[in-house]
């Protein structure tokens, strides 16, 4: 029975560790200015979801650009989708006693699985749009830092959703074998 809940908890800790590396990965790919970089007029640029940097100054998007807000919109609903999984997978953890009508355990898996699906959803949108707009504008372009954090935090959201489906997985086989 004990080895039961050591691997649960083996499996939480690593989704824990990877939803809160993945988090941290969403903040900082969302804030920073380096989604893209490209050469214009023999000078290197770069931008993010809010701002483009010209040599020497960055300036704020001023046009509502459509797949612009959708992926602001999607990489922030990843970003409150994953930081509510870390409360209810740390409340699992410790098994802090609210909330007893549903299986913490089992919720913060579906919420990295929510957190992973937006991510995946705003990087699909940002990269389907750019490669057919700037691929065919400038000859001189590509992904940068922020973008790729991005790809990693999609990587770790799922895997935080599968380690914590597993724990739920784990939590459940003991009930359901002593209610034989």
């Amino acid at each position: 029975m004990w080895i039961y809940f050591s691997r649960m908890y083996s499996f939480m800790g690593g989704g824990l560790f990877c939803a809160g590396v993945g988090n941290i990965l969403l903040i900082v790919s969302t804030a920073t200015d380096y989604w893209m970089q490209y050469r214009h007029s023999s000078n290197y640029m770069h931008q993010g979801l809010w701002r483009y940097c010209v040599p020497g100054k960055c300036m704020t998007h001023t046009d509502s650009i459509a797949y612009w807000d959708a992926t602001r919109a999607f990489m922030i609903l990843s970003l409150l989708a994953c930081f509510i999984g870390i409360v209810i997978g740390i409340m699992a953890f410790i098994h802090y006693s609210s909330f007893d009508g549903f299986d913490k355990t089992f919720a913060a898996g579906i919420l990295f699985f929510i957190s992973c699906f937006f991510v995946l959803l705003a990087m699909a949108v940002y990269t389907g749009v750019t490669v057919n707009y700037y691929g065919k504008r400038y000859g001189s372009w590509r992904f940068s830092w922020s973008y790729i954090m991005g790809w990693v935090a999609v990587v770790l959201t799922f895997f935080s959703g599968i380690f914590y489906m597993c724990a739920y997985r784990m939590h459940e086989c003991p009930r359901n074998s002593n209610s034989r």
